[in-house]
């Protein structure tokens, strides 16, 4: 299952990390966000230790949110030595599409 990161715990866990880290930046209300979440809790599982995966979940964390532009949930971001490697926004809810987007990006 995908660590949740905040405002206050977001620098430390995702852009000092030694390894890239996926960002699913979801809404509890979001129903696309509910229908991705089991393709990419597989994906944290399969990918440890390659690819760090957490949630944020925006209306939360309105720091962070705001800071990346973050208008469309789920939206994902992957950080690489703490800059934004790649983005996309919309549900992966195939665990194929989510891994091959991940994998062209890290």
């Amino acid at each position: 299952m995908a660590n949740a990161v905040s405002d206050s715990t977001f620098d430390q866990e995702v852009l000092q990390s030694s390894e890239p880290v996926l960002v699913d930046f979801f809404a509890e209300w979001c129903g696309p966000c509910k229908a991705m979440a089991p393709a990419l809790d597989q994906v944290a599982l399969e990918m440890k230790g390659k690819v760090k995966v957490v949630k944020l979940d925006v209306d939360a964390n309105p720091g962070v949110t705001g800071k990346y532009g973050i208008r469309a949930m789920p939206t994902l971001i992957l950080f690489k030595d703490g800059q934004v490697a790649a983005q996309h926004t919309g549900a992966l809810v195939q665990k194929k599409r989510l891994e091959d987007w991940i994998n062209s990006a890290v």
